[in-house]
């Protein structure tokens, strides 16, 4: 029996119920990628410290006891006590409080400089490295004077040119990352122009323009993901420098470098005051480093053919 289209019911009954399809490749790379991930400790780790500075540096307002700026010079120097967590500075203040927005603090500082890094380093970078030449030997010989200098002087010299404040240390650490995206961009572009998709994408007629931006840049997202990893901590490092020197932050903002710099001539009388100052910037460090190299596993693609073989055996 046949309906109108001529197709049996069976046939109908088959194409009705047909399975769901796959998940798709993303899908599956997402889930091969988080398997690879949970199974590096270190990684977890790293990345339950970032998410607690994170959180922390959001909710910082909700998260506190007292006002970061309040002076009481009564309790000036005082230990750990049941009001004051982690005790108070040398004009009384709560350093518990001055803590919690020091991570905002670092962490504004840091997404700031990390991105004026990538966005001018990565594509002075991938045009040197695609164009080659004549304009790759120039570009690379201004990186090059720019590596001349050791990233914290040149930060150093930056600020202390421009003064103090947030604007200056975005501009002074931005730039000092800036040689070193770069070179990791450069490097990745040449090894990617030489193979057989941007053959085709120059014999089909695309623009210069299109073959870096749409065809190269996407296959360079792993160095460059793990690159700007750790490019956060290089820069809560370089300010926490700086502010420790004098050259971030004028007090009384709530800075970790700054914490370490008020409470220096104070160290007899108060030698816990640095401990919880410089822990900050350590869990913090160790934690996106810890991250970094978890993601460096992950985005390599020879974890994901070993996670595959093993899923494969597993079934």
């Amino acid at each position: 029996m046949r309906n109108e289209k001529g197709m049996k019911p069976a046939a109908i009954s088959r194409v009705r119920w047909s399975p769901a399809p796959a998940r798709s490749g993303l899908f599956s790379r997402l889930a091969k990628a988080w398997e690879v991930l949970a199974r590096n400790r270190l990684a977890v780790i790293g990345f339950t410290l970032i998410s607690l500075g994170l959180l922390t540096s959001i909710f910082a307002p909700l998260l506190v006891t007292h006002d970061a700026y309040e002076i009481n010079i009564a309790d000036r120097l005082n230990p750990p006590t049941a009001e004051h967590w982690f005790g108070t500075d040398f004009m009384g203040r709560d350093t518990y409080t001055r803590l919690v927005f020091g991570t905002r603090t670092a962490f504004q500082v840091a997404i700031g400089a990390v991105l004026i890094g990538a966005f001018i380093g990565f594509p002075f970078g991938a045009i040197s490295g695609y164009c080659g030449g004549h304009v790759d030997s120039a570009l690379m010989r201004v990186n090059d004077a720019l590596l001349a200098f050791p990233g914290r002087l040149l930060a150093i010299a930056l600020v202390a040119s421009m003064g103090g404040g947030l604007f200056s240390l975005y501009i002074a650490i931005g730039i000092s990352a800036i040689p070193s995206n770069a070179r990791i961009i450069r490097a990745v572009v040449l090894s990617q122009k030489e193979r057989d998709y941007v053959e085709a994408a120059r014999m089909v007629g695309e623009s210069h323009f299109r073959i870096l931006f749409r065809e190269i840049l996407p296959n360079c997202v792993a160095p460059l993901v793990v690159n700007l990893s750790l490019d956060f901590p290089r820069a809560i490092l370089i300010e926490s420098s700086l502010s420790f020197l004098g050259l971030g932050f004028p007090p009384p903002t709530p800075s970790w470098g700054l914490m370490l710099k008020e409470v220096t001539p104070f160290l007899e009388l108060q030698p816990w005051a640095c401990v919880f100052p410089g822990l900050a910037i350590t869990l913090m460090i160790l934690g996106f480093n810890l991250f970094g190299d978890g993601l460096r596993d992950v985005l390599d693609p020879r974890h994901y053919q070993s996670a595959g073989e093993k899923s494969d055996a597993t079934a």
